[in-house]
């Protein structure tokens, strides 16, 4: 039985079935999954109003994604329920590998103190669907969250699109400046576009199973190559809140999904894995690898984000991360194009940014399937000798591949980056590293960032001349300094100076990730590198 308590959401007919009047919306979004609803929210924050149609009403059925990145912690503390999740979630940051009996070696995936988010947490997808729900509830009069509404029509037209919605008390038409299509990885908006995926499908199955039980696993992510419990096959453990632990069992292509997810047959192996049968089970699901995509997720008036634009294998938890990523990278350039502060064309740079984060995760993905599950002699002869070897050499461990964890994609040398100078610190293109910062109380760099475009300089005056539209950053390890008209942030621990580099002045995007950088720039040239990042080149 479940542990988590599903309750439905309640149904409200929709104002166009009460006879109001249906006024056009700047958005549309279909699903209610995380990344239909962290791109409400986002749309929210940033002053835009929105309209998320969900054919469910209730959260998502089973744990599915449990494994969530740092730098998607730090996109959902920007909305506002991060610091939730990490209170729930089971923090974790080691990873333990194993052949056969003999564990290879350990990682850890962030060594360093001075962020606010950790490695990563695991926490069930019902959870945060739960809490980005609740956080909708935060903005009445600008997101309107409707459920058993399901779309079955999208029709396209110069400025706009039209959606055909489907309800318990009838049907109804909606018209909104552009349509996200955030609904998961079968897409019925993708389908009626007649829009098809590009990639590979592996022959290759996985049981995934939750169970209840009480246990002294460690919170750590344990993956084992041909271990002794399930024989020539590859297995994952993971830890979740309220003692379930997520359990993933390599079956192979031959495996019957329906026959696999029975309990008799699904119970024993478990069994297997633990040592003893005193657990529940508590969602069991068999999936197919894959790794396919979308030639490209801008269709006009229609975007795509998280499955419904790319799809990938599980391992590495490159799905929901890259899916809450794509948010990140659009809804900034949405909300400036709706609102008229940028040229419509910065919708574009979506497709060409995260088309790059998407192929990324595919081909770590699919690098990671052929290490983990080898179909050729030579494939296994090479993943055997790499296990041998990364016991005691580096060069091993680089290559062995359970798959690779998600990271933040680097934007650099796309358009809306500025050239890259030399010079320490972090990089064009590269997502914000946090440190800690005090501003009148003790606080994260991060915090401050991610409304709008800023500036922020370092340890060294900002320039005159900068755009009306920016904010301003002022980082200085002396509490005694200040500057006029920005907000200073007392570098207390010396971390910021420390990733940034002493005197250099960044330009941030609202999305974290550094647009230029600079030393000693004229006001002009901030001004040049803000106009390119926000798609208008020197012309807007």
């Amino acid at each position: 039985m479940p542990r988590y308590a599903y309750a439905p959401f309640p149904y409200v007919t929709p104002p166009e079935l009460r006879g109001e009047v249906s006024a056009r919306r700047p958005v549309v979004i279909v699903g209610a999954g995380p990344v239909g609803l962290a791109a409400a929210i986002d749309c929210a924050l940033r002053g835009v109003r929105c309209i998320v149609l969900d054919d469910n009403d209730v959260v998502s059925l089973g744990s599915r994604a449990i494994c969530w990145s740092k730098r998607t912690l730090e996109i959902f503390d920007r909305l506002g329920v991060g610091e939730r999740m990490v209170e729930k979630g089971v923090t974790w940051k080691v990873g333990r590998l194993f052949h056969r009996d003999r564990e290879v070696w350990s990682f850890d995936l962030l060594p360093e103190a001075g962020h606010k988010m950790p490695a990563f947490i695991n926490l069930q997808q019902y959870y945060v669907e739960q809490y980005l729900v609740e956080r909708v509830a935060d903005f009445p009069d600008l997101i309107d969250l409707r459920w058993k509404n399901r779309v079955t029509g999208v029709e396209q037209y110069a400025t706009g699109v039209r959606a055909r919605v489907s309800t318990p008390d009838g049907d109804y038409t909606l018209e909104a400046d552009w349509l996200i299509a955030c609904d998961g990885a079968l897409s019925p908006i993708r389908v009626m576009m007649e829009l098809d995926f590009e990639g590979r499908v592996f022959e290759e199955r996985f049981l995934i199973a939750d169970v209840e039980m009480q246990a002294d696993f460690p919170p750590e992510r344990w993956f084992w190559f041909e271990p002794p419990f399930h024989k020539g096959q590859s297995a994952l453990l993971h830890k979740q809140p309220d003692n379930i632990y997520r359990i993933d069992l390599q079956l192979g292509w031959d495996a019957d999904p329906e026959e696999e997810k029975k309990p008799e047959n699904v119970i024993p192996r478990i069994a297997k894995v633990i040592g003893h049968g005193d657990f529940e089970l508590d969602w069991v699901s068999v999936y197919t690898f894959q790794c396919r995509r979308l030639g490209k997720f801008v269709h006009d008036r229609v975007i795509f984000a998280g499955d419904s634009a790319h799809v990938v294998s599980p391992f590495g938890a490159r799905g929901g991360n890259g899916g809450i990523q794509d948010v990140d990278n659009l809804i900034w350039k949405l909300a400036m194009v709706v609102k008229g502060e940028a040229p419509s064309s910065l919708i574009s740079t979506y497709d060409e940014e995260r088309v790059r984060g998407a192929e990324e995760n595919i081909v770590n993905s699919a690098r990671a399937t052929s290490f983990m599950t080898p179909k050729t002699e030579m494939e296994r002869i090479f993943r055997d000798g790499v296990l041998r070897l990364a016991g005691a050499h580096e060069f091993a461990r680089r290559l062995v591949n359970s798959g690779r964890l998600s990271r933040a994609c680097s934007l650099a040398g796309l358009s809306l980056q500025s050239a890259e100078i030399e010079a320490s610190g972090v990089p064009v293109g590269a997502a914000m590293p946090d440190a800690p910062v005090e501003d009148g109380e003790a606080g994260w760099l991060l915090e401050h960032v991610g409304k709008r475009f800023a500036v922020m300089a370092v340890g060294v005056d900002l320039p005159g001349g900068l755009p009306e539209d920016v904010d301003r950053i002022f980082v200085t390890g002396d509490r005694a300094r200040r500057a006029e008209g920005a907000t200073t942030l007392i570098d207390a621990q010396g971390l910021v100076t420390q990733r940034y580099g002493a005197g250099m002045i960044y330009l941030l995007r609202p999305d974290q990730h550094v647009a230029a950088r600079f030393a000693d720039p004229a006001g002009k040239e901030v001004a040049a590198a803000y106009r390119r990042a926000i798609g208008g080149y020197d012309g807007y």
